[in-house]
């Protein structure tokens, strides 16, 4: 398997469909890896050179025991790009992918990139009244103290299970259920917990208002994250488009997985 070394000495797994396309980079959610983007690599690959990245601690990247917060996962993005000579790329996150990216643009800036897809995560998801109508928070503190205590506590493994089977639509396969389990528990839970903490508690909004780059701003309906905090996003970054996937086409967290077709369609509509 392919891997890129960070600078302070991680190896990280990367895919590559190779090709003078240009380059789209995907970045997966937390504690999952670039495996659940298999419909893109796919689909996409007639285009681009679609590339993925495990962040350390995930799939089949190196597990330190160190590192476990956007800021470094940002710089070990960086580093990638470096080493694979990567220019004028597209930048997809997903969900704590979101976060990457936008400590990315916190650090480095329009540095290689060309444009962004920002896939269903929201700018900040502790109680915050600013950004929803209806509902105040995703979360609020006690909740993340039971998220992160049970994460590393004996039930982790059957909290992980829970947590994912709210990111899908009640359509989504059983068989495919499973899988994302697979490569979730491929993450020690102590360091999940770790980056789930660093996540949840970082507010990005003052970031989100100095993107400059095209962006596209993809949402889910019936998502775990409020669809209101994506249009938010949207409204913050100049010119950008948001695209929202109602409940009956597939609009879950993981829309990517339920609706590929019009998620991959969305991409190239973005992408040129």
């Amino acid at each position: 398997m392919p891997y890129v070394t960070t600078s302070d000495g991680v190896r990280l797994h990367y895919t590559d469909t190779g090709g003078g396309g240009q380059p789209l980079l995907m970045l997966h959610g937390w504690s999952l890896s670039g495996a659940v983007f298999k419909h893109q690599v796919a689909g996409l690959s007639d285009m681009y050179r679609v590339l993925t990245l495990d962040c350390r601690g995930h799939g089949e990247s190196e597990r330190p025991r160190r590192g476990y917060r956007a800021a470094r996962l940002a710089k070990d993005l960086q580093d990638a790009l470096i080493s694979l000579d990567l220019n004028d790329v597209a930048l997809l996150g997903w969900s704590m992918g979101c976060c990457v990216a936008w400590s990315y643009w916190d650090l480095f800036g329009a540095e290689r990139l060309k444009t962004l897809i920002l896939v269903d995560e929201a700018p900040w998801l502790l109680p915050s009244y600013s950004i929803y109508e209806d509902q105040p928070y995703t979360l609020d503190c006690a909740m993340l103290d039971r998220l992160y205590m049970g994460l590393i506590g004996p039930e982790a493994d059957q909290l992980t299970a829970g947590f994912l089977r709210m990111m899908h639509t009640a359509a989504f396969p059983v068989h495919e259920s499973e899988w994302l389990l697979s490569e979730a528990l491929k993450m020690p839970r102590d360091l999940a917990a770790l980056l789930l903490l660093d996540q949840i508690c970082t507010d990005w909004r003052d970031t989100i208002e100095t993107i400059t780059l095209p962006t596209l701003v993809i949402a889910g309906r019936a998502s775990l994250i409020k669809w209101k905090t994506q249009v938010w996003i949207a409204e913050h970054i100049p010119g950008a488009r948001l695209e929202i996937f109602e409940e009956d086409e597939g609009g879950s967290h993981v829309m990517f997985l339920e609706n590929p077709g019009k998620f991959n369609g969305l991409v190239r509509e973005h992408i040129g």
